[in-house]
């Protein structure tokens, strides 16, 4: 019997994107703190850590835990700390780390993030629309990819519920964790993900032990939208080997 699947979304977005997603792999949504929070009672939550823990406790031993950008993060952090509760981890345009840091260049400088979390805070409505069409730069269906993101989007969370997920951005560096991790993982990841490098995805599988990367070409930031068919297969093959 194939264990249940828990999917943690991606910042700002919700679970709209990946709504068809998971529901075609017959799962069910962890939501981020403070958004759609009626439906479990989680209330905003504003530690990257009492997160992580928040989720521990709410998943059943040997589920399978997946996550998207910041969600990637969030289950990475998961699996590492409550190795009992996740029996295979699939990260989706994940990272160790949002910004560059010593000895990680494969990310956006800190300088970038703070311009643009001081812009999200001026005008998020305005914002938004130029976050989701820069992290589609070079994928091959870029402008309908953005359009059906913005399209499924859940309605934006409260400012201070942001700003606390782009701090987390900020501060988080869980290369530390990553080697702690002992579930079988799968990062699935686009090529030509500008937010995410080529690089991020194939220094985090290296600290990962055991850890398989796929990547899509000529895909960026959101290959389950990008390239649906082939993100199910691969995801699928691994859920239910």
């Amino acid at each position: 019997m194939t264990a249940p699947l828990f999917f943690i979304p991606g910042w700002c977005l919700g679970r709209g994107p990946l709504q068809s997603t998971v529901d075609a792999l017959n799962g069910q949504f962890l939501d981020l703190p403070g958004y759609r929070n009626a439906a479990d009672g989680t209330p905003p939550i504003d530690d990257f850590a009492a997160t992580v823990a928040h989720y521990a406790e709410r998943l059943p031993t040997g589920a399978t835990l997946a996550g998207w950008s910041i969600g990637a993060q969030l289950a990475l952090a998961v699996a590492a700390q409550a190795p009992t509760k996740v029996g295979k981890l699939l990260l989706v345009a994940g990272t160790a780390s949002f910004v560059q840091r010593d000895g990680w260049p494969h990310a956006m400088p800190p300088a970038a993030l703070a311009e643009f979390t001081a812009a999200m805070a001026a005008d998020a409505e305005a914002m938004l629309p130029r976050f989701v069409g820069g992290f589609n730069r070079g994928d091959a269906r870029a402008k309908e990819v953005t359009r059906n993101l913005l399209d499924l989007a859940d309605p934006r969370p409260a400012g201070e519920v942001l700003q606390s997920g782009l701090r987390w951005l900020a501060e988080v560096d869980l290369r530390p964790l990553a080697p702690q991790v002992q579930a079988p993982t799968l990062l699935l990841h686009g090529g030509a993900d500008p937010l995410m490098p080529q690089g991020a995805a194939e220094a985090l599988a290296a600290l990962i032990p055991g850890a398989r990367l796929e990547l899509f070409a000529d895909c960026a930031h959101a290959p389950f939208i990008s390239r649906p068919d082939d993100f199910l297969v691969q995801a699928r093959a691994f859920i239910n080997a």
